[in-house]
């Protein structure tokens, strides 16, 4: 009996040790959480839309690292972005698990990027006692080198120039100056980031190598370009409040939004109205491509880190060209000059007009993840869901990125020469990052 008994346990210890020593497998659902995560976070941060694509393209950066050093699929980037290097290379008889190493390289870069790092870190513990508990060796090798890569990857981070501008001047508002960028109300914010042009390009050889053509000259002369394109903003307003709030069009400005600065007054009381930024909404939809296409661990890593890339480009190249033109938004012209009372059907942001963010940004996501999914994919968009508002359905990525562009129009907060030239220069980026990186093999 006792023979037995004995027995009984060693064949229980030996099956408790298979189970704990088994492979970690790691799903594509766990790093679309991460990202999740990092996106959750920086809205409670409140980060600026340029500062936010930041914080998506290093990690990304340093998990794609992980897995091109050991894919049959996919090159690095060591050599292809300004200043990156040579990664550390993989040992391919260190017993390392790639995606677990991938997602410790994404998690210890994003840690170092969000003021919340203790959020980070306990999405990052989660995983680490999973993992640990099934294989603790496989575990701390793959930790061991994505730790490694994160470090690189922070060094090279850390040069780029962003650490600089934090203590760079203002901008200045030049109130006597007749077309000028003045702050809005509610809240009259100082203009965010007047210096992310100075930021280091990862693939473009400078901030103004995509220079739009010049904004419309400014004029009050109601025969004038400049104040036709003010005259159409107010009447497509007067149209739509015809229509109510339930028109297309208020739908759409509201869907693409996407900005972290609304401000709310309640009596004597204002605060911040927290949302997504436009890169964030884009990750989303790249999430929703990876998914409806059932990309495997390594096309979702690289369809998350070019996008980013070009997101990342795209706020370097439109904010350089923000404050070079400097140009007022439709509100102020409005409001001196038609009708005291108008308010946009968005809430402006606080930074100039031309050219267009989202028409930058938006085109360039599109036209990223066009070249990975193909043209004609059909989705449902439902990124707004948490904030409220309900899906809406495309036959394409461009068809997204052109409603995108329009909504600024429909929300008042752009004339449509930016919307228009913000495209090109978004048709533009794309096509020098797209034809540049060389990134599948």
């Amino acid at each position: 009996m006792r023979l037995r008994k004995y027995f009984i346990v060693a064949i229980v210890a030996l099956f408790i040790s298979c189970q704990k020593d088994k492979p970690i497998e790691v799903t594509t659902d766990e790093y679309h959480a991460a990202i999740e995560n990092v996106t959750e976070i920086m809205i409670h941060d409140i980060f600026s839309p340029p500062v936010a694509s930041r914080i998506f393209v290093y990690p990304n950066i340093a998990a794609y690292e992980v897995i091109a050093q050991n894919s049959k699929t996919y090159f690095t980037l060591g050599t292809q972005l300004k200043g990156l290097g040579t990664t550390p290379k993989l040992d391919p008889k260190s017993g390392v698990n790639v995606e677990v190493a991938a997602l410790v390289a994404h998690m210890e870069v994003s840690k170092q990027l969000v003021f919340s790092e203790e959020l980070v870190e306990k999405f990052r513990d989660s995983l680490y006692k999973k993992w640990s508990e099934t294989n603790e060796k496989e575990f701390e090798a793959s930790k061991e080198y994505g730790l490694k890569v994160a470090d690189h990857i922070k060094k090279w981070m850390d040069k780029d120039n962003y650490k600089q501008t934090r203590t760079m001047s203002k901008f200045s508002v030049l109130p006597n100056v007749a077309g000028r960028w003045q702050p809005t109300p509610p809240a009259y914010m100082d203009a965010i980031e007047p210096h992310w042009s100075e930021i280091r390009t990862l693939v473009l050889d400078s901030a103004s190598q995509f220079k739009p053509i010049p904004a419309l000259p400014f004029s009050l002369n109601k025969n004038s370009a400049f104040f036709k394109q003010v005259q159409e903003v107010y009447d497509i307003s007067l149209d739509m409040k015809k229509k109510g709030d339930s028109c297309d069009e208020v739908k759409m400005a509201q869907f693409w939004d996407c900005n972290p600065y609304v401000s709310v007054s309640q009596g004597h009381m204002m605060f911040a109205k927290k949302k997504i930024t436009p890169g964030a909404h884009w990750m989303g939809i790249t999430k929703i491509a990876c998914k409806k296409s059932s990309a495997n661990f390594e096309k979702t890593v690289f369809a998350y880190t070019e996008t980013s890339i070009g997101m990342f480009e795209a706020f370097i190249s439109c904010w350089d060209e923000k404050f070079r033109s400097n140009v007022i938004r439709p509100e102020t012209v409005i409001n001196q000059e038609i009708d005291e009372n108008w308010k946009p059907a968005l809430q402006t942001p606080p930074f100039p007009e031309y050219t267009s963010g989202h028409s930058v940004v938006s085109t360039v996501s599109a036209a990223i993840l066009t070249s990975i999914f193909g043209d004609n994919f059909a989705f449902v968009d439902n990124s707004e869901l948490p904030f409220g508002l309900p899906n809406r359905s495309f036959k394409s990525f461009n068809a997204a990125s052109k409603e995108a562009a329009m909504s600024r129009f429909y929300g008042g907060i752009h004339y449509r020469a930016a919307i228009e030239n913000g495209i090109v220069q978004g048709n533009e980026i794309a096509g020098f990052v797209v034809n540049k990186l060389k990134m599948t093999k």
